[in-house]
């Protein structure tokens, strides 16, 4: 061994110790933190009923700090609309015979399991709160369990496109058609798992097919996209935004507004977010609110797809390559 070799040794050694527990603090931060810090914030609830009772509720709602964001509705029916439309997660209607609690287990079972605890300690003592479940979750799947571990696969499959890709040195269209066709075939893929045989999803077949392939697209091409422009390193970094920020910010198991600022705005710009709920808009609420998520995941996609096309053209070679002398062919003889 060289002198140069054995005087890095030690150095070596040093980054590896430190940089071991960096790593997994960095892990722990990303995937506990918001799990610790779990609550209510700005979370879009309905109301209705008589002016002075839903008054009364309405108070009572906003006294929790910026906890609950209510919204009024005249009546039932507008309340119920306004779940289906994916714009509050539930809704309390103030009636005669006290409160009656409209939730969607679809759009996140957490959420109504909370509505329901903070609507029934707000009710008189001794008052039974009725509760109907307007959008509820698959029969196979009430808690969204299953729902929830379907980012992790997705993000880790549009990670491991978008690596093997890079490194087997596809470049341009190539990469692209490439990353299109196996994100398409892994959207079919997961929806013959997740809905034809699990029955977690009970949307139209070929809409959460293209969800979820669109979803991996984006993760694959933004991660190829990064890995073209700036070499090993894009791709390291994408992969850790993708896993580490994108999934454990994705708000699928709970709710974006259960996550601490600014995790839950963060992971709906990112694909795994994004993905989660447009996944959810086309499973369970016949595409409802899906406009957003369905834009941010076409960006990205969109921007790792011209990334990957820019590079490919700009490295690809100019002119043809000088023949070697030897290989020219002799000249004929005068």
């Amino acid at each position: 061994m060289s002198g140069t070799a054995r005087d890095q040794t030690p150095r070596r050694m040093i980054a590896v110790i430190i940089l071991i527990p960096v790593a997994v603090a960095v892990a722990l931060w990303a995937f506990s933190w918001p799990a610790a810090r779990i609550a209510p914030r700005d979370l879009p609830v309905g109301i209705a009923g008589p002016a002075a009772a839903a008054d009364q509720l309405e108070q009572r709602f906003e006294e929790r700090a910026g906890a609950f964001a209510p919204h009024r509705y005249p009546d039932e029916a507008a309340a119920r609309r306004a779940i289906e439309d994916r714009v509050v997660y539930g809704a309390v209607i103030v009636t005669q015979r006290g409160p009656h609690l409209l939730t969607a287990t679809a759009a996140s079972p957490m959420v109504a399991q909370l509505l329901t605890e903070a609507v029934t300690a707000q009710a008189p003592a001794g008052t039974r709160v009725p509760v109907t479940d307007v959008v509820a979750a698959a029969p196979a799947d009430p808690r969204g369990s299953a729902l929830g571990a379907s980012i992790l696969p997705m993000a880790l499959a549009g990670v491991g496109g978008g690596a093997v890709v890079t490194l087997l040195g596809l470049r341009g269209a190539r990469a692209a058609i490439t990353l299109t066709a196996a994100s398409a075939l892994v959207g079919i893929t997961a929806t013959a798992l997740a809905h034809s045989w699990l029955r977690v999803l009970t949307g139209d077949w070929w809409t959460e097919a293209g969800a979820i392939g669109l979803t991996v697209l984006a993760i694959s091409a933004g991660i190829a996209g990064l890995a073209a422009l700036l070499g090993r390193a894009g791709l390291a970094l994408g992969g850790l935004t993708m896993v580490l920020l994108g999934n454990s910010f994705a708000g699928v198991t709970s709710a974006p507004e259960l996550l601490p600022e600014p995790a839950g705005l963060l992971g709906q710009w990112l694909p795994p977010g994004a993905g989660g709920s447009l996944l959810r808009s086309v499973a369970f609420f016949d595409g409802a609110a899906a406009g957003t998520p369905l834009l941010t995941l076409t960006l990205w996609a969109a921007l790792g797809v011209v990334a990957l096309l820019v590079t490919g053209r700009s490295r690809r070679p100019m002119t043809a390559p000088a023949r070697n002398n030897a290989d020219a062919e002799p000249a004929p003889a005068g």
